[in-house]
């Protein structure tokens, strides 16, 4: 799904003024982690760690679990496409409209893929489940004790990608339950935590039997120096990404109010951004528009599995940002 991905700001130069796109904090200081890599820049004549221990000991100790619970990825999609490996020719579920990596992932294996709209749908022959949650692309969070509910029933692995778990005050699943679980895949991502998505960094807390699995299925040095250098920083300096969920959660709700009123259906958020259909029309239109006449970029939605040509997903910013963008799409739909 590379050219359908959203934040594609490559493609329109100096043309966007407002990402819309993109679902993580924008307008981010990285002054103080750019000082830093230039002060290790001179790592990059040796070879980093093989697999990048120092980093998963590092998250461990934050979020309390043991080293050995923790596998450090290229990104969340490297993990992605490690477990899709370790089910090579099995049965997937996944919950649908979501991240199309799953999908692409277990294509990539020769999954034979169930989709389904609901956790009650997924049947009994699943070998492997994927959910997200929050949910990508339409901001809604599942009911925790319902995902610890089907693990608790499933012989299967539950994977739950929760890379968006610090825009949203509703209760997701903690590394120690994923761990305890002994069959739950818990997918995080420091590039949605610290708004670093150039540096693709994402792991995974499981079961140690899980996490072996996982890493065993990786690359040598598949995770670079800089990156493992800018982990470590990154973990220390949560008082420099402050994610203001609450308020990003409300000006998602007020986007939502304002489109609605236009005829748009918007989905039920528990995060940040929104799902949203337009009453006639195509995204792929209301996309360009944007961009060529107000320098904002929307996500057109229409890839995801089970949407049509109808739909774009949108993520909250300022408030007067987010004025900029209401009035000009009110000004396209009229």
């Amino acid at each position: 799904m590379i050219e359908g991905h959203g934040d594609d700001l490559y493609r329109f130069g100096d043309k966007v003024r407002y990402n819309f796109s993109t679902n993580i904090i924008s307008g981010v200081d990285h002054s103080g982690l750019i000082r830093h890599l230039q002060s290790v820049m001179s790592k990059i004549g040796s070879y980093p760690e093989p697999a990048p221990f120092s980093l998963e000991r590092k998250i461990a100790e934050k979020i309390g679990v043991s080293a050995a619970n923790v596998v450090v990825t290229n990104g969340a999609t490297d993990a992605m496409y490690r477990i899709a490996h370790l089910f090579d020719g099995k049965k997937s579920a996944i919950r649908i409209p979501t991240f199309r990596e799953y999908q692409d992932a277990c294509r990539s294996f020769g999954h034979d893929i169930a989709f389904v709209n609901s956790l009650d749908e997924i049947t009994a022959d699943a070998d492997l489940i994927w959910l997200c949650n929050p949910n990508n692309p339409t901001g809604e969070v599942a009911d925790e004790s319902m995902i610890l509910d089907l693990a608790l029933r499933r012989q299967s692995w539950v994977v739950v990608d929760q890379a968006y778990a610090d825009y949203t005050l509703e209760r997701v699943l903690t590394p120690q339950e994923a761990v305890d679980s002994e069959n739950i895949v818990l997918m995080s991502s420091l590039t949605k935590r610290y708004a670093v998505p150039g540096l693709r960094i994402g792991y995974i807390v499981a079961s140690e039997g899980i996490a072996d699995a996982v890493r065993g299925k990786g690359m040598p040095w598949a995770v670079n120096t800089l990156a493992i250098e800018a982990g470590k920083y990154l973990l220390d300096k949560d008082e420099d990404y402050v994610i203001d969920a609450s308020t990003m959660h409300s000006e998602a709700l007020r986007i939502a109010e304002a489109l609605s009123s236009m005829g748009i259906e918007c989905s039920h958020s528990d995060c940040n951004f929104l799902l949203c259909r337009l009453p006639e029309g195509r995204a792929s239109d209301l996309k360009s528009y944007l961009v060529e006449n107000h320098g904002i970029l929307i996500r057109d939605a229409s890839n995801f599995e089970s949407l049509d040509e109808r739909y774009f997903r949108v993520a909250a910013q300022d408030s007067g940002q987010n004025d900029i963008l209401i009035n000009a799409i009110k000004g396209w739909i009229s």
